[in-house]
């Protein structure tokens, strides 16, 4: 086979797989903003909230595959929010009878992970409330625990090699306030999407 001949093959693949990567990327812009794709006699025009972004056969050299994905792509309006809806109408909760300790980031409690930040990676700061729960809860997982951070929702942020079923752990910055909560069976509430 010709070496120029596979060169140039190569080089259309690396510059198809950029366009495509380029075109991807701006498909999820899009998607982010609520933005709108048009094909045109011309080309494809992308419509943004206040501006527009014209994309025609002289500005690019792949005008035939990009005409082909305007077509193909389809986005749905999102509806608008004004921020005055409570997002947590919709919320469904199950609840689960847990049995919850507590802990803090100190070494008898950690042992050697205790370094400040969380299995999911989120640093403690003082006057976090999160809790450690077994791997079948994802992380973000919200949960109401009665008597923890005044019955208000907390997230799950943490792990534990002994925290397996259902057992919680719930954080508290100080080893004595992790002591004083002690071992309780509680009705815990836990959002489910």
């Amino acid at each position: 086979m010709n070496t120029n001949y596979l060169i140039k093959v190569a080089l259309n693949s690396v510059k198809r797989f950029r366009f495509i990567a380029l075109l991807l990327a701006a498909a999820l812009f899009v998607t982010l903003s609520y933005a709108t794709i048009r094909p045109n006699g011309n080309g494809a025009k992308l419509n943004m909230l206040s501006s527009e972004i014209r994309i025609s056969p002289e500005t690019s050299p792949h005008n035939d595959t990009l005409t082909e994905a305007a077509n193909e792509l389809t986005i749905q309006e999102a509806p608008s929010w004004t921020g005055d809806e409570d997002t947590k109408s919709d919320a469904k909760w199950k609840t689960i009878r847990m049995r919850v300790t507590a802990y803090c980031p100190c070494r008898k409690c950690c042992g050697r992970h205790s370094d400040g930040y969380t299995a999911s990676m989120h640093k403690i700061h003082r006057g976090d409330r999160f809790v450690a729960a077994d791997k079948k809860f994802s992380f973000g997982t919200e949960m109401i625990i009665p008597g923890y951070n005044n019955s208000k929702p907390v997230k799950i942020e943490d792990r534990g090699r002994l925290i397996k079923g259902n057992k919680l752990d719930v954080f508290f910055n100080s080893h004595k306030q992790a002591m004083k909560w002690g071992v309780k069976y509680l009705d815990v509430k836990v959002r489910v999407n």
